[in-house]
């Protein structure tokens, strides 16, 4: 690395940062996500708003490797942050309400997304239009090459249908932190939903991923089997040893005899750097194997958090998502910014308009009209089904890595990625509004009669709707 990409580096970085900062707070004053404003941000940099030649000097063609590498990383951790947060625990309670609302908040979107995929088909499909093939990963390549065939045809309707099927999860977390709505029956059915919708969405994504790959490593895909058994019966072991809470003082000494006093708890291991470091290696290492098996490296990341402990070691948790929020915090941005230099609005022209008009009404339908039929198919009142089917319809970053694997590996071209880009701004920042809308029941009269959802931690900040 030359001196002169040294300094271009490091001036990106402040600028990224700077710029995602600031519009990220101007987001949280008017009530939206501060993920909105970082996602502008990013755009605000690409070719959209400062030309090709002006975005090109900011971030030359020596320097986006730099920064796609520290990109990579930041989604990797984020998406490790999201494993952590996945809490099979949620499910008690409202467990049938809570399945009913994933499998209608992805099912109708996902056939409804299938249909639409047809009709974009002729345009940015395989072999369809000039656009198609200039994806910027470096899995990429079109996919509509040769020898790929109706197996590419089919790889790219299966993942329209899961990119309009996504709900952000992390994201879904804060807006109902914010709104003081955690600990309401509503917000503890969306957060187990999202969570159920998203590692079914990842579940498929990895499928898809490992079937776009070139034919002669497909045999990778076979590895798949060993490393999650080896995740589950070796790892997960490692980690609950190292991660367990520690026995009380004295107990294991012998006493004279048996007092009938109440035992003391163990107690909860402080998470130090060897432990933090531990664990990250471990993170890293999980992505690499299933970024080495043909798949994404987020699939690992993603494993590594779900599988770690949950007994026992929720405080210790709570300090390991924190420590690694403030790590991705500072490399996210980055991503922002590499995907933002993708997004070319300037020549949708009206065509792209129309197919923009088309993908916003089939991703805001399906999934609005999904999770309120599923939530209705249960019996809860139908102010509860709206409130559910507007949060479920946020997506946001989760959005955007989804996208960014497309864009990878071929499946979508620079224009489509950049009409589900906005997409994903235009649904996400509905949410605010639609909940103010359609608030829930127990949270409109001033009530938080359900307990605090197991796995969502409390913020005690005031209710309100605004």
């Amino acid at each position: 690395m030359t001196s002169h990409q040294l300094q271009l580096l490091f001036v990106d970085l402040a600028l990224i940062l700077l710029l995602a900062r600031g519009l990220g707070q101007l987001a949280a004053r008017i009530g939206q996500p501060p993920v909105i404003g970082e996602i502008l941000a990013g755009i605000l940099l690409g070719p959209s708003l400062l030309g090709s030649s002006l975005s090109g000097t900011l971030m030359p063609a020596d320097v986006r490797p730099l920064l796609a590498g520290m990109a990579s990383l930041g989604v990797a951790l984020f998406m490790f942050g999201v494993g952590l947060e996945v809490e099979g625990r949620t499910l008690r309670g409202n467990g049938r309400v809570t399945v009913a609302v994933a499998v209608g908040a992805s099912a109708l979107p996902f056939l409804l997304g299938i249909g639409l995929a047809f009709v974009l088909l002729p345009g940015h499909g395989p072999g369809g239009g000039p656009g198609h093939g200039h994806g910027g990963g470096p899995v990429g390549g079109p996919v509509g090459g040769p020898g790929q065939g109706s197996g590419s045809v089919a790889a790219f309707v299966v993942f329209i249908g899961l990119a309009v099927s996504v709900t952000a999860f992390p994201v879904l977390a804060r807006i109902l932190a914010d709104r003081g709505l955690s600990r309401t029956e509503v917000g503890g059915i969306a957060l187990a939903a999202a969570a159920i919708v998203d590692v079914v969405a990842w579940m498929a994504l990895a499928g898809v991923s490992a079937s776009v790959g070139a034919a002669s490593n497909h045999w990778q895909i076979l590895l798949l089997a060993p490393y999650l058994l080896i995740m589950l019966f070796a790892v997960r072991p490692l980690l609950r040893r190292l991660l367990a809470p520690e026995p009380p003082a004295g107990q294991d000494q012998p006493q004279p005899e048996p007092q009938p006093q109440p035992q003391p708890e163990p107690q909860p291991r402080p998470l130090t750097p060897a432990r933090f470091a531990a664990v990250l290696v471990g993170a890293l290492l999980s992505a690499a194997a299933t970024e080495a098996m043909g798949l994404h490296h987020i699939f690992g990341a993603f494993l590594f958090g779900a599988i770690l402990p949950r007994d026992g070691t929720q405080a210790l948790r709570k300090d390991l998502h924190d420590r690694t929020a403030h790590l991705a915090a500072l490399l996210l941005p980055v991503y922002f910014a590499v995907a933002g230099a993708q997004v070319k609005l300037g020549g949708i022209g009206l065509t792209g308009l129309a197919e923009l008009a088309l993908i916003l009404a089939v991703a805001v339908a399906g999934k609005t009209g999904g999770a309120y039929l599923g939530a209705r198919s249960q019996k809860l009142p139908p102010r509860s089904a709206a409130s559910l089917a507007s949060l479920m319809n946020t997506r946001g970053l989760t959005e955007l890595v989804v996208l960014g694997v497309g864009l990878e590996l071929g499946l979508l071209d620079e224009p489509l990625y950049a009409l589900f880009v906005v997409m994903a701004l235009v649904t996400t920042m509905m949410t605010g509004p639609l909940l103010s809308l359609f608030p829930p029941p127990e949270h409109a009269a001033g009530r938080t009669p359900y307990p605090h959802p197991p796995g969502v931690r409390r913020r005690d900040r005031r209710d309100r709707v605004g």
